[in-house]
Formats: structure tokens, sequence, C-alpha cells
């Protein structure tokens, strides 16, 4: 696959991704994963993980994730789709790669549960030979736990979610020309966002105009549910929200939204300045374009994780700024989950050390703050890397305010 977004569109005279193809694909990358942790089946609830195997894409409601819609993997059958009643009837008509549906509720009231499981889960099951069987599930909420131990009594449950982030965490290269169009997108949503920042305009009208653009090219939704817009002293420390707060001269303003099309994300962030910057705001700007540029130049195969965060790190510290990043991992994996396994630079118990591989994805995100900076002291900038057999190659496009960078 080029590395560059051909456009969005399924078009009769280049050949472009096959999303029948790639569904079969990731279906036996979930098989594989399966079959290496002696799982009978696949029970699954993450929206990320119901699309990786069926293609489903639902109306999502807030505050509602793991609680709308399932699939079943089990050998030698298509996924099993469990949707919502309001996804039936469009579901059975345009997606004819799924040859099993059934109907659920939300899963979330104890005694509708209950009914899932004794009349429609356990059903499904014994029908398939899996009353007895391994069964690994990604999340579910405690009732669905118990109710299954009340009804399944020899069922096993184990953890299904760790398979279903080692199927995803190697990009397919279809799944890569889709990161490329996601990116793209990215791109554009944070290019209208810039254009937006003026004196007077509030974090929410930037947040706004990128909106716009995200559905007017056809995004489904963005990186985040709550679009990041921060502008001044709302940068330090960061407010992770778009509020009514007016821009003014000399405010830094940055903006996390990105984009999400077809299933899989793009994460760019850019900050920018409205006027002129003062020395102090270079300072921290030109800190974190060159510990995030230290960062990408470790990602390739023979280093790890570690290495990474250490070259971005260590960059910052030439600055003084090096014990200034904000407490939070320093980049994560992407693909069709917005935000997933691996980090890089995560300090929290049990953060593993690992070498990058060719395929995988990443959002490398460094953020900075620096508090009583008059017009902000915080900077984020944020790239998609893939990691190829040697340099990083970097898939978003989105320009750096050269106003912020030292000469």
């Amino acid at each position: 696959m080029d590395r560059f977004a051909r456009g969005p569109f399924q078009v009769a005279y280049e050949a472009r991704v096959d999303p029948g193809a790639l569904r079969q694909k990731r279906v036996a990358n979930a098989h594989r994963r399966r079959e290496e942790a002696q799982l009978d089946a696949l029970l699954v609830w993450k929206d990320e993980n119901v699309r990786y195997l069926t293609d489903l894409r639902p109306q999502l409601i807030a505050g509602k994730t793991t609680a709308l819609n399932g699939a079943l993997l089990i050998a030698d059958h298509p996924p099993i789709l469990f949707c919502s009643g309001g996804e039936r009837d469009r579901a059975e008509r345009t997606m004819p790669w799924i040859t099993e549906i059934h109907t659920i509720p939300i899963i979330e009231e104890r005694s509708l549960i209950e009914g899932f499981v004794r009349a429609i889960l356990s059903p499904v099951l014994q029908e398939h030979g899996l009353t007895r069987g391994r069964i690994g599930m990604d999340e579910a909420n405690t009732s669905v736990m118990q109710l299954i131990g009340k009804y399944l009594p020899e069922v096993r449950l184990e953890d299904g979610d760790t398979p279903m982030q080692q199927a995803r965490r190697i990009k397919l290269p279809e799944e890569i020309a889709m990161l490329e169009e996601a990116t793209a997108l990215a791109d554009a949503v944070t290019a209208s966002g810039v254009a937006a920042i003026a004196e007077g305009v509030r974090e929410c009208d930037v947040a706004g105009e990128a909106m716009r653009t995200l559905f007017r090219l056809g995004g489904e939704y963005a990186h985040v549910m709550t679009p990041f817009v921060a502008s001044g002293e709302h940068m330090s420390p960061p407010h992770r929200i778009s509020s009514d707060k007016l821009i003014r001269n000399g405010d830094l303003v940055f903006i996390d939204i990105g984009a999400n099309w077809n299933g899989y994300f793009g994460d760019v962030a850019r900050t920018t300045i409205c006027g002129k910057p003062s020395r102090q705001q270079q300072e921290i700007f030109t800190a974190v374009y060159e510990a995030l540029r230290a960062g990408i130049a470790k990602m390739r195969p023979g280093c790890t994780n570690q290495d990474a965060s250490q070259a971005i790190i260590q960059t910052a510290e030439k600055y003084k700024l090096g014990k200034r990043f904000l407490s939070l991992f320093i980049g994560h994996g992407v693909g069709i989950g917005a935000n997933e396994p691996p980090y890089i630079g995560e300090t929290l118990p049990g953060a593993p050390v690992y070498e990058f591989e060719p395929g995988m994805v990443f959002a490398v995100e460094p953020l900075i703050w620096v508090e009583g900076v008059r017009g902000g002291g915080g900077v984020r900038l944020e790239e998609m890397v893939l990691i190829t057999d040697g340099e990083a190659h970097v898939m978003s496009r989105a320009p750096f305010e050269a106003k912020l960078l030292l000469s």
C-alpha cells in the first residue's frame, strides 16, 4: 500500500481497500489469538472489538460503551452479532456477511440482562456446543458476569480483551490505508480549527468549525467525545474541554479533535498562537517540538518504547523542562481503537517495556506546561506515526506554527 491518502471513495479507476478482504483478515487475526489463548470463543462488548469483528457501524450513545452491541467469535462460523433493536433491521439488509443476528436490550438493567443471558445467550452457546467452553470476554458489567455464572455454570470466563488487543496491535496493510485516510481527515479538521482562531472567538467556536469540517468530509466522530480546544492559561494546566473562554491576543491555542473514518482514527493535535508569542512561549514550544522529533527518531525496530520516552524527556531537559510533562503517557497506540495499547512514556505500575515492530501505529503527543506564563505556557504537539522496517513514517502533515519555533 502507498503511504498516502488516496481518497475515501470506492472507485473503479484504481485499486483501493477491499473492505470484505480486510474484514476476513481481521477475523483470521482474532481467531489466531483466540487459539493461542486456548479459548473456545470470544465474546466482546467494547465498541472497537465489535467493529473489528463485524464492521457494525452503530449509533453510539454517550456513556453506554459495552452496553449496546456485542459479538461472539467461534470456530468455523462467521461472527455472531448481538445488537440493539435499532440496528437489527438495517444490519439484516445491509450486512450479508453476518449470518446470525440476535436482538438484545441495553446491557444495563439487571432484569433485562437476566433475560438476555437466560433466553438469548444461553441458547446460542448451547446450539454451538459452548456451554462448557472457555470463553474470553473483553469487558462487561458485574450483572453479566454474575448471571452467566447462574445460567451457564460450566462456562469458564477468561480474559478476552488481551487476545483482541494482540490481534489489533500490528496493523494490516489495508488498515494502514484506512489510517492514512483518517489522518488526512484529522489534518483537515485541525486546519479548520486553526483557521478559526482570532481575538474574541471562543474555544467552543473553534471546536464548532473543526467539527463542521469533520462531518462535511464524511467523518464519523472526533477522536475524543469532548473536543479539546484550550487557549491561554487554560493550557497550564490543561483544561481538556472546549469552553466559552474568549481567545485573546498572546494566547497559545491548542486543538486536539482528530477524526474517525470508516472505523479508524486519526489523532492529530497542534498548538498555535493568537498574535505574537513571548520568548518563554517559544522556548516551551521548541522544547516540545524537538522532543517530539527526537522520540520519533527512536521509533524503529531495535528500539523500545522506553528508548523513545527517554529521548523525549532528555531533549526537553535541554530547555530545563524535562520534569514539566503532563502526568500522562506520552504516546498511545491507535487504530480501530481511539486510544489503545501499546503506550509510550507510561510511568504507572505495570507498564511494560517492548520493542517497536513494523505495523504498529502510534499517536505521539508530548505535553509540557508551565504555570504563570501570560497567555499560557502549555504546549502539546501530536503526530500519527507508523513503525516500518526502517525510519518511522509520519502520517500526519498538519504544519507547525513557525512563529513559535526559536530561530
